[in-house]
């Protein structure tokens, strides 16, 4: 973190305060553990670990899990951008079995990075669902339990950020909090991984950088004759920490600048069940039936995202279909926090984003299309 040093301009009162205060709780250094627990806090850690294990079987059941939660607690923006996000990891995932990618890689290759989308997708549910139970919980009773985190072992960031959010009820804060968390949870514990270092970021540097659709954001909504149209983000530097959060604070601003497009977007959302298949937002274009016949040389058939008249549509295989659930291994245990100048990622933004998606997206469809058929052509 240490980007701020130099760059980040002075705090607000308001932002000042939480830096202190994360400044304390540091130094102070002691938090609550399961022995100190009575009966009926441990009784609750019980429960919300069983509701968290029961939704964080694939990608289908945690995106779920987002929209209702956010559908029963609106303020809580991030389980909704958590939601839309995390369709396009299962988008992603499904690419890997799908028309082009399936021609394109190696099994080994689908497989690898297959792993290291799953593992981001279960880390970051198995993180941060406890938190968004034990607020409603919360709720329910009227009193803040957040000293109760430490036992999911969450970052004492998030601890004292929630805290902040039950006496000053800022979904801003509260949301780019958790962008920010995520993604140092995941730092180490995937991006940086010397396994996924290894398989995938050096592996397949070239064909991440010139065959993926993976570094576009996709978010569907309804627009006024209810089709279904795009907004969304590129992602550029991937494995930069500091550009995985301004992206991030870029997607919430596209989903909560303006309330008619969220609402448009939660209808879309609603509307759509997830399956992992491209189908679900651009049925013209994908199918979930492979509709090409086998063994037959690939033909271009996509200009400006539309079907050649009378060609089959793009191969997008619904996610249960070509991925089994995956057994995971324990989260690695510890905090990120260390330095409270991360606060200063939690300064809101003026700059209004228009979010237009289509005609990037659409050339990454064309060019995967032609690596497709270069491919098949040659073998």
């Amino acid at each position: 973190m240490c980007w701020f040093k130099k760059k980040a301009p002075s705090l607000s009162p308001f932002l000042a305060a939480i830096q202190m205060e994360l400044k304390k709780k540091k130094r102070r250094g002691n938090r609550i553990t399961e022995q100190d627990l009575s009966a009926e806090e441990s009784s609750l850690l019980r429960q919300i670990r069983v509701r968290t294990q029961i939704s964080n079987v694939n990608n289908i059941t945690r995106t779920a899990a987002y929209l209702d939660f956010y559908q029963r607690h609106r303020e809580i923006h991030w389980a909704f951008l958590g939601h839309m996000v995390s369709r396009n990891g299962g988008w992603n995932m499904t690419d890997l079995k799908g028309e082009w990618l399936l021609a394109l890689l190696t099994e080994e290759e689908q497989q690898a990075f297959f792993s290291f989308l799953e593992r981001g997708n279960w880390l970051i549910f198995q993180d941060i669902y406890p938190q968004f139970l034990l607020y409603e919980e919360s709720k329910k009773r009227g009193i803040p339990l957040f000293y109760l985190l430490p036992c999911f072992h969450v970052s004492l960031f998030m601890e004292t950020i929630w805290n902040h959010f039950w006496r000053y009820n800022d979904p801003y804060i509260l949301a780019i909090a958790l962008v920010i968390n995520e993604q140092n949870y995941l730092e180490k514990r995937v991006i940086q991984h010397p396994v996924f270092q290894k398989k995938v970021f050096e592996a397949l540097e070239f064909k991440i950088q010139d065959f993926f659709s993976l570094n576009h954001i996709l978010f569907p909504y309804e627009d006024e004759q209810g089709q279904t149209v795009l907004m969304g983000e590129t992602i550029h530097h991937f494995q930069s920490l500091h550009e995985r959060i301004m992206l991030g604070k870029r997607l919430y601003a596209l989903l909560f600048q303006d309330n008619d497009t969220l609402e448009r977007a939660v209808r879309w959302a609603s509307r759509h069940p997830h399956t992992g298949t491209r189908k679900d937002y651009w049925p013209h274009l994908f199918n979930d039936v492979r509709e090409s016949l086998p063994g037959q040389p690939y033909r271009r058939r996509i200009k400006d995202c539309q079907i050649s008249e009378g060609e089959p549509r793009i191969y997008s295989p619904p996610l249960l279909y070509v991925w089994k659930n995956v057994e995971h291994q324990e989260a690695e245990q510890g905090d990120w926090f260390t330095d409270p100048s991360v606060v200063h990622y939690l300064a809101k933004n003026s700059e209004w984003l228009n979010g237009e998606i289509s005609n990037a997206y659409c050339k990454t469809l064309e060019k995967l299309e032609l690596a497709a058929t270069a491919k098949s052509h040659l073998f």
